[in-house]
Order: C-alpha cells, then sequence, then structure tokens
C-alpha cells in the first residue's frame, strides 16, 4: 500500500489511508478503498504504523530486481536504443542527493556532522542514476545506491565510494551496453577514472581549473604552442545569434605524476554577437575528441545537467516529496521509501514514454502534477474498474475517441 500511495503521488500518507478509511462503510467498493482494491489489487489497508514497522527491516535492494524488470521492458521496447546519442552510446549520469536532515532524529544509517556552533546534523544521501539524452528532457532511473556512514562523515568521499559500490554491483550490466558515464568535478579524479576504464566504461566529466592545476598548466603550455585546436560554429536560437567556440587537446596528465593517467581535454565558451559570455565550460574525456567530434562530445557532457535539473529537482519540487520525512525508522525505513518514490518516479516515465492514453492526457494537461491532482480526485469520489477504466474516464472529458491522434515523439527522438 506504501507504493500506490508514492505512485499516486499524495502529499502525506495519513492523509490517502484516511479517505480509503472514511469511505469503507457499508460499501467496500466505492471511493478510494475501491481503488485500492480493483487499481492495486490491496484488500486490507494497515495502520500507517504498522506499515513503517514492516518496511524498516526490508532492506532497499529488495526493490532493485523491480528496475532491471522496467529496464528490461524498455530495452525490448527499444526504448533504451532511442536513449543513444548520436555516437550511440548510451550515457549514465551520476549524482549524489540528500533526501533526509535533521537534528533530532537519527539512526544507525544516518551520516552526521558536527557543525561551529556545535549542533550536530544527521542526514541520508543517496546516489541516484540515471540515463540522459541531450535534447530530451526525460530520463530514466536505474537502481539507487545509498550512502553508508561506514564510508565517513565527508560528503564528497561517501558520495564517491558509493558511486564506486555502483559500479562494482551493477556496473558491468550498462558497461555492456556500451556506456560512457557523465558527472560534475567531483569525479574528475584519476581513482575514479581508472575505475571506469576498468569496468569498460567511456567518461566524459567536468574538469575545473581549480581541482586540476597540472591538467590546465599542460594545456595552457599547449596553447602557447599552437598545439590546442580551436572549431568555431556559429548558429541562429531562434532569437538572436550565438557563437560556440570549441578548444581541444589530446594527452593531458589528470594529475602531477609521471604516471598520471592521461585524457583527453575539451572546453566550450558561448558567446552573443556582442562578445557577452552566455556559458563556458571544461571537460576530461577517454573519447577521442577531433574537430568532427568535440561539439558531440561537449553536448554528452552537458547533459549531464539532467541528472540534476530532470531528475534530483523534479524529485524534490514536482510533487513526489523526495525530501519529505515519510518515516525514519531505526534500520532501512528512509532509504526504502526513498526507492520506492525513485520507483514510482520511473513507472511514471514508462507510462510517458509507453502508454498511449496516458501521454495523450499529459499532453493535454499542463503538467505532471495536474494530471495527478487530477486522478487524486477523481479516486476520491470514483471506484474504477481498473487503470485502463480511470484513463479512459479522463480522456472522455477530453472528447477522446479511437481516431484521436497521438503525438508522441518517435523512438529517435524522444523528448
Amino acid at each position: 500500500m506504501r507504493f500506490q500511495y508514492f505512485l499516486c503521488k499524495a502529499p502525506l500518507f495519513w492523509i490517502f489511508r484516511g479517505q480509503c478509511k472514511r469511505r469503507k462503510g457499508k460499501t467496500p467498493t466505492v471511493g478510494a478503498l475501491g481503488d485500492a482494491q480493483t487499481l492495486f489489487d490491496v484488500f486490507q489497508i494497515p495502520t500507517d504504523n504498522h506499515i513503517r514497522s514492516l518496511l524498516d527491516p526490508v532492506e532497499p535492494m529488495s526493490v532493485y530486481p523491480l528496475f532491471d524488470f522496467i529496464f528490461d521492458g524498455f530495452q525490448r521496447a527499444g526504448v533504451i536504443d532511442a536513449f543513444r546519442a548520436t555516437d550511440r552510446r548510451l550515457l549514465l549520469a551520476l549524482d549524489g542527493t540528500q533526501y533526509f536532515s535533521s537534528q533530532k532524529l537519527h539512526g544507525s544509517c544516518c551520516s552526521s556532522k558536527t557543525h561551529t556552533n556545535g549542533k550536530t546534523s544527521y542526514s541520508h544521501t543517496v546516489v541516484t542514476p540515471v540515463l540522459v539524452k541531450p535534447g530530451s528532457d526525460k530520463v530514466i532511473s536505474l537502481a539507487p545506491e545509498f550512502v553508508c556512514p561506514q564510508d565517513g562523515n565527508d560528503k564528497q568521499d561517501c558520495e564517491i565510494n558509493a558511486s564506486l559500490r555502483w559500479l562494482e554491483s551493477r556496473g558491468s550490466q550498462f558497461a555492456a551496453l556500451g556506456t560512457t558515464v557523465l558527472g560534475d568535478d567531483l569525479y574528475c579524479h584519476e581513482p575514479f577514472c581508472r575505475a571506469l576504464l576498468n569496468k569498460q566504461f567511456e567518461f566524459i566529466l567536468v574538469c575545473k581549473p581549480d581541482s586540476h592545476k597540472t591538467l590546465y598548466e599542460w594545456v595552457d603550455d599547449l596553447d602557447r604552442n599552437g598545439v590546442v585546436k580551436t572549431v568555431v560554429r556559429k548558429r541562429w536560437t531562434g532569437k538572436r545569434n550565438e557563437t560556440d567556440t570549441y578548444r581541444y587537446v589530446g594527452d593531458v596528465p589528470l594529475r602531477d605524476s609521471d604516471k598520471a593517467l592521461l585524457v583527453n581535454w575539451c572546453e566550450i565558451t558561448t558567446r552573443t554577437e556582442d562578445g557577452k559570455v552566455l556559458y563556458r565550460n571544461a571537460f576530461a574525456t577517454s573519447l577521442v575528441i577531433n574537430d568532427a567530434s568535440v561539439a558531440e562530445v561537449v553536448a554528452s557532457g552537458r547533459a549531464r545537467w539532467k541528472i540534476e535539473n530532470e531528475n534530483n529537482n523534479t524529485l524534490k519540487t514536482k510533487g513526489y516529496h523526495f525530501e519529505h520525512n515519510f518515516g525514519h525508522g531505526e534500520q532501512f525505513l528512509s532509504a526504502l521509501l526513498a526507492t520506492l518514490i525513485l520507483l514510482a518516479y520511473l513507472l511514471h516515465t514508462l507510462l510517458h514514454l509507453m502508454d498511449d492514453k496516458f501521454c495523450l492526457l499529459r499532453q493535454k494537461l499542463p503538467s505532471r502534477r495536474r494530471l495527478f491532482d487530477d486522478m487524486k480526485a477523481l479516486t476520491t469520489y470514483l471506484c474504477f474498474d481498473s487503470w485502463e477504466h480511470l484513463l479512459d474516464f479522463m480522456l472522455e472529458g477530453w472528447s477522446y475517441t479511437p481516431d484521436t491522434r497521438i503525438t508522441r515523439p518517435p523512438k529517435s527522438e524522444i523528448r
């Protein structure tokens, strides 16, 4: 029942359950209770505290096979191939995000940090791997990896260690598909890069001057000697002309050592016609860069932001209540509930990409939040025999007929 609540994006579980209970009465097949039976096959709804007690000892990894099951379905349907970038590689972005923080509630699974004022805060952080594609506003969530307190109190170290655990336990499955890993500057250090290469991944990682002084000294020296290549491309945005200037060079050391890993480096600077800089960023990559490929490598590297915008930000601000404390527990409750939210988000993505009626409703309604608000309102007062019945009822309100054209993007241009 807890997962059905997340799937419906209710703001508070006790409200969702309370509505079911109030309408039970003499006819337990109307209202939300009936929907719990017909839509989700739930016939007895335990109390909120009982649900928490049952879930607390359940490890999040018990849910991971469901992520694999959905991913396999995407593969069979051709969705994964449609997510491939121009070079036919999958782009897998890694990033850590905090989903719980408190100065009062804490348990054995919490990370802790003592502040300068002497107070201690307790938190939970999770690495949320996703598949991304340049130009697409969809991401495909993969099974997460949680930061464990034994990894240390330093958030950056914890995030890296969690990502390394994810690579060790699940990386081979995705490396075999021809995958490039994306990450911010935190990931752009030699041990992690070598771990990626050992797992047969390619990588494109943000590379900042402050944290890679040796690399940039090499770039500056090679630039003075005319080795750094430059590619300039102008484009019309629909409103104004902009110029993208790419610079790149190969085989520069990632750190100050005779045995340092050699990487390829590239940079993009976007300017308006009057010379104003709109964007600048640089990447270290294992991919070969030349005049023809530099723009594509940069576009793939920039797609890393989608894990923050289309994934983490959506989970926290678009009705999934990812940072809400649904239950902390003493063992795994908080992490398990976070995993269920990620799974619900993945199922919503599946519906948008593969369910024609759901896709049509998303086109008719202004936002994802509005769609689920309408669903919650309808199931508050009506009972539907099935998920299909609910979607048909909603589409009838838009004068839907079987001949209505569904303008879903082709798989090659999933957006």
